[in-house]
């Protein structure tokens, strides 16, 4: 029995250690899918507050993440300098190239302007920039590397050189031309600055080109471009293009109006004072006027510098101009970004509460203050500049040594910002709108040249 009894509890324990294993492993499975799925929970968990674009690294057996290094592309790319930001050092870089390619282009316009003195200084910076701009050599360097630097030469430079123009001017020069001559200088400036923007309206110019060869043609030359073209934020080809017409066409003049003095029966000093107030350029005039002596060149100075005076109330007027223009296109802007600001805050509080929907569309809605939302100053610096230079000047505190040296420095200024300028001249671009921009050139031209010789006859 006992035996028996051994032999029939066996099975019986058997089964019952069988069933036991089987509720272990059960429990245990059911354990592992439990932590499996805690495992995976958590993982979802994770992966949703990470930011998309992160990098996440494979889960290991342990359910514990390594860190995997990045591929040796993006090790190189990271270490290499031109996945950097460049260095402030490669901007300067950059910059000290292009001025120092200025200085240089200075240095030879002043040597050829000393070969041959009959040809202004700043005519031939224009030149040796375009021919800069074109030549295999310097082509590369001027449209790359130089870049940077030409164009802070023809800005920044181009408005020390302004202010300092200031110098040459003051009131009691101003006074001693006469009421009759100093509405006849302003009457010519306001025809050909009028008859050139439209003239050029009409021709179909695109941009400020118009504005910027009618401001050259009126008052001074390319000084005055880049004076109007700061004040109206114009492109750079725009500007280059109307610099070099109107350098062109002022030195044409060099030759041209000495040809037509006895012809049109003009005394010296006649002669000076229409030099004065048709030829562009302060140097221009000088060459111009000086082939009829001494009295000539005094009074086509004067002349010359009374249309100089009229420089800052026009950019200023052109700054108001530009000012109000900006206000009228920013104005339904902004209407229109309030205007979707609500909408998106009403749709959104519909969803999830008015208030905190109103909270995060409003920084969105809003556009950030960039450039295209800035208004240009209501009077520019170096217009406020230029004429404190005429105030200083006109108080005669000022000796002439100092006088001389001002008038250097002035002249060397506008010499590279001119040199920058003529350096983005692109002759091809310039050749396939060259009709219509050589026509405005030459009716503005011949505008300026009537209505002055005009004003001559009457006011002497």
């Amino acid at each position: 029995m006992p035996g028996t009894m051994g032999a029939a509890a066996a099975p019986g324990t058997t089964d019952t250690t069988d069933a036991a294993t089987h509720t272990t492993d059960a429990a245990r499975a059911s354990g592992t899918a439990g932590l499996t799925q805690a495992r995976r929970a958590a993982e979802t968990i994770s992966e949703a507050k990470t930011p998309r674009g992160a990098d996440t690294a494979p889960a290991t057996a342990d359910g514990l993440r390594t860190a995997v290094p990045p591929p040796p592309s993006e090790v190189a790319r990271s270490s290499s300098p031109a996945g950097d930001k460049p260095p402030p050092k490669v901007a300067l870089s950059g910059k000290a190239n292009g001025l120092a390619l200025a200085v240089l282009g200075v240095a030879v316009a002043w040597l050829a302007h000393h070969l041959a003195p009959a040809v202004p200084m700043l005519t031939i910076a224009v030149v040796l920039g375009i021919v800069a701009a074109h030549l295999p050599g310097l082509r590369t360097l001027v449209r790359g590397s130089c870049r940077a630097g030409l164009s802070y030469a023809g800005k920044r430079l181009m408005r020390l050189g302004i202010v300092l123009l200031g110098l040459k001017l003051s009131l009691d020069d101003v006074l001693d031309l006469g009421w009759a001559t100093v509405g006849m200088v302003f009457a010519v400036v306001a025809a050909t600055f009028f008859g050139t923007l439209w003239l050029g309206r009409k021709l179909g110019l695109n941009g400020d080109q118009p504005l910027l060869i009618a401001t050259g043609y009126s008052i001074c030359g390319a000084s005055a471009i880049g004076a109007v073209s700061e004040a109206s934020e114009s492109d750079e080809r725009d500007v280059a293009t109307s610099v070099a017409l109107v350098t062109l066409c002022g030195t044409l003049a060099i030759v041209v109006l000495p040809l037509l003095q006895h012809p049109l029966g003009l005394s010296d000093a006649e002669f000076g004072r229409w030099a004065g107030a048709s030829v562009h350029d302060v140097g221009q005039v000088v060459a111009t006027a000086q082939t009829a002596g001494s009295g000539a060149l005094s009074d086509a100075v004067l002349v010359k510098l009374m249309r100089v005076a009229m420089l800052a109330p026009l950019v200023a007027a052109v700054a108001l101009s530009v000012r109000a223009r900006s206000r009228s296109r920013t104005a339904p802007r902004e209407a229109g970004v309030d205007a979707t600001s609500t909408a998106s805050a009403n749709q959104a509080g519909t969803a999830a509460g008015a208030t905190d929907a109103t909270d995060a569309a409003a920084p969105a809605a809003r556009p950030s203050a960039g450039p295209g939302a800035r208004r240009p100053p209501l009077v520019p610096l170096f217009v406020l500049g230029f004429l404190a230079m005429v105030a200083l000047r006109s108080t005669g505190w000022l000796s002439g040594g100092a006088i001389d040296t001002a008038d250097h420095a002035q002249e060397l200024l506008l010499a590279a910002a001119l040199f920058g300028l003529g350096s983005a001249v692109h002759l091809p671009s310039l050749a396939r709108t060259g009709g219509r921009v050589a026509a405005l050139g030459l009716c503005s031209w011949l505008v300026i040249a009537g209505a002055s010789y005009a004003g001559v006859l009457l006011t002497t």
